[in-house]
């Protein structure tokens, strides 16, 4: 039994929740502050960027050419059909690190690619035993 005014297991106390758009009033205010300023303060920060200003000319570059967060890595990986394979493909993997074709964090984040397709290579393969040995339990 639930106490007056608590919410029930599953429910929400605001099913509705917040309508799609709205918009916090901080930002809000801070909109209303900036209207019509917004092209002075962009060329002042452009000046003060030509005359020198780091924190300015980074602000600046940043927007102009936002720091890249991934990039496509030309790399080939040996074919993975088992989970006998990964030893190959780790082994690819430290390779270009050495050769210095991948940085280092490129290849861990290719290892945890190729872990999770091991996995589903295991789960597969966990599927198709499980299947043979029902279907022989069945026939028994």
């Amino acid at each position: 039994m639930t106490r007056p005014g608590a919410f029930s297991k599953g429910q929400s106390g605001n099913p509705r929740g917040k309508p799609k758009g709205a918009r916090h009033k901080t930002t809000l205010a801070m909109e209303a502050l900036l209207a019509g300023e917004a092209e002075g303060l962009t060329r002042r920060a452009i000046e003060l960027a030509q005359d020198g200003d780091t924190v300015a000319l980074r602000l600046c570059l940043d927007r102009l050419m936002p720091v890249r967060k991934d990039r496509p890595v030309p790399f080939t990986l040996p074919p993975i059909e088992t989970a006998a394979d990964l030893p190959k493909a780790t082994s690819a993997l430290l390779a270009a690190v050495a050769a210095g074709d991948l940085t280092p964090s490129e290849a861990a984040e290719l290892g945890k690619l190729v872990d999770a397709h091991v996995k589903a290579v295991e789960a597969a393969d966990l599927a198709v035993r499980i299947a043979a040995l029902e279907q022989q339990g069945a026939a028994r």
